[in-house]
């Protein structure tokens, strides 16, 4: 399997390096300069002359104007607001853009229009949050491109719960559970179709019910009293996991795109590569790319250094490579972790229902580094039985997007009973060199207040409408207590259970992970990669094993050792 998955993937390598190559020639002298002069074409430009027509427009202002004045969306807009105040945009090749703002100052945008430079009409008109955050826009592909069409994506769900529907079985616990995760797709048909007002809340119940769920769990209710059903051999679901991920990479070469997550890897690889301060001083064209931690950007220099870059918002080869390269490693994470708790089979259970769920597909789609995070927590699951090594995934996992800071009191403990001094020491001390080691270039540049003020007071400060909190507004209170609630739970898996193995962990992990994503501003659906591994590992490591009874299985699980599960290999 994994030799085939390193032939798609070095074969891809040879052909974008060598095109990548090719533009990066005719760019050598330019490339250190773009990183932070990038100019998006597309970017609007002021129009000053209301009655001579831009060079390769045919519109005048005045014109353009009229038309997106008679719009009937656009008159019952202006009735709202009289003394609104238009301005004039040329917007990319043969479009034009008319923004109105307050009068008062700051201005602040109230409604843009899109006017065709050839046709006259108005193809866009967009009103409140839709102004200033085009991702809510709905436009075709924005995220992932094609794998958002129905004729892939239905049949990604049906492959996902087909094989744990065995038939003449009635439905189980787990059922319910793979149905709530595959839910989340109601919310993104919405978010496709720009119904922002739908699509954000339509969220929350999903969260909720694995919360509780993953809570239920780690607290030993709703356990599996039969061990896991198999529509199929899992020699069969071994060949799924390889055609699936086969699929997955093949899809991202030829129809995904790099959304402003990936951009941002490939832009602060390439200022750490020629010694530049990674925080500050980003292009236009992503001037908030910056808000993420050091390991997001470290991880892009190999891929950045193979495959180069032309300076531009290109296709951006070496942010396909990073994601690709992120998604074989939590597959692989997985299969070993099962293959650890329980042989074989349940390693490629694992990574099926990693290769299978379509949102992990939509995050390698968009090339974003989330597929980093996952990865890390699987990591960190890997390293349970030693300190230092928890004490090193959690801290590089909290240094890619800082949420997964959150596990860091759960991963003190790791599983058994309550910890040794000396294995807390362990865990701190390494926890505290690895942040030291990974901040120590930001620190050396003295670019430390800018990373600050870039990243944490960023995203801690902005309001946006992908969270109920940001869309619907007057929760603050509510927020705030939800957020005191959240890190209470962080705390509190510190010390209960008192005894724990992988499952409890996993289903802790899980709980705080989604809890966090319950109470923050920003929320977009490649984060279910954040917690989805570890809901997988909870759920389906949780069954007792064959011929095992129910109540032997979960003290078992739950019983601490001193050293790794022995690998029991089963077919």
């Amino acid at each position: 399997m994994l030799t085939t998955l390193a032939v798609v993937l070095l074969g891809f390598a040879g052909a974008a390096r060598a095109a990548s190559t090719a533009t990066a020639t005719a760019t050598t002298t330019t490339t250190v300069v773009a990183t932070t002069t990038a100019v998006n074409p597309n970017a609007p430009v002021l129009v000053t002359s209301m009655t001579k027509p831009p060079v390769g427009y045919r519109l005048t202002a005045a014109r353009v104007l009229r038309i997106a004045s008679g719009d009937g969306r656009v008159i019952t807009e202006l009735r709202r607001h009289t003394t609104a105040e238009p301005y004039e945009y040329t917007k990319g090749a043969g479009q034009w853009q008319v923004s109105w703002f307050t009068a008062s100052h700051p201005q602040k945008e109230l409604l843009q229009v899109y006017v065709d430079d050839a046709t006259a009409k108005v193809t866009q008109v967009w009103t409140g949050y839709q102004v200033a955050w085009s991702m809510a826009r709905g436009y075709p592909g924005a995220f992932g491109r094609r794998v958002n069409a129905w004729y892939l994506w239905i049949p990604l769900c049906a492959l996902f719960v087909a094989p744990f529907f065995p038939w003449r079985r009635r439905p189980s616990l787990l059922h319910l559970d793979l149905l709530m995760l595959l839910g989340f797709s109601i919310s993104l048909a919405f978010f496709n179709d720009a119904k922002i007002g739908l699509s954000v809340p339509l969220v929350y119940p999903f969260l909720i019910y694995l919360l509780v769920r993953m809570l239920a769990l780690a607290f030993g209710r709703g356990v599996p009293r039969e061990p896991l059903q198999l529509l199929v051999p899992v020699r069969w679901l071994a060949i799924g996991v390889v055609f699936l991920m086969a699929f997955r990479i093949g899809l991202n070469i030829l129809n995904s795109n790099v959304i402003d997550v990936g951009y941002a890897g490939v832009i602060g690889a390439t200022k750490l590569i020629h010694g530049h301060a990674l925080y500050g001083g980003w292009p236009q064209d992503n001037l908030y790319g910056d808000t993420y931690g050091p390991v997001s950007y470290y991880v892009y220099i190999p891929f950045r250094l193979i495959f180069g870059w032309s300076g531009t918002w290109d296709s951006l080869p070496a942010a396909h490579a990073a994601a690709i390269f992120f998604d074989l490693l939590t597959l692989i994470g997985l299969y070993v972790l099962g293959r650890r708790l329980k042989g074989n089979r349940l390693g490629v259970v694992f990574a099926y229902a990693w290769a299978a769920y379509p949102f992990t597909l939509f995050a390698l789609s968009s090339n974003t580094n989330d597929g980093l995070v996952a990865a890390l927590v699987v990591l960190s699951l890997l390293a349970i039985t030693s300190a230092p090594g928890r004490g090193v995934a959690g801290a590089l996992a909290g240094m890619t997007k800082f949420a997964p800071f959150a596990l860091a009191p759960l991963l003190l403990r790791g599983t058994g009973e309550r910890p040794r001094e000396r294995s807390i020491a362990a865990y701190v001390i390494a926890f505290g060199v690895t942040v030291f080691a990974v901040m120590l270039p930001v620190i050396a540049q003295g670019n430390l207040h800018a990373f600050w003020h870039d990243s944490i007071s960023y995203q801690s400060d902005r309001v946006t409408p992908f969270s109920i909190w940001g869309l619907w507004g007057g929760l603050g209170a509510v927020q705030r207590l939800l957020q005191g609630a959240t890190v209470a739970l962080a705390i509190c898996v510190a010390f209960v259970p008192a005894r724990r193995g992988m499952v409890e962990v996993a289903a802790l992990g899980a709980a705080v992970l989604i809890m966090l994503q319950l109470t923050v501003n920003y929320w977009l659906y490649p984060y279910i990669v954040w917690f989805y591994p570890l809901v997988v590992v909870a759920l389906f490591a949780s069954h007792p094993d064959r011929g095992e009874r129910f109540e032997n299985a979960w003290p078992r699980l739950a019983e601490p050792g001193p050293a790794p599960i022995p690998v029991q290999i089963t077919t």
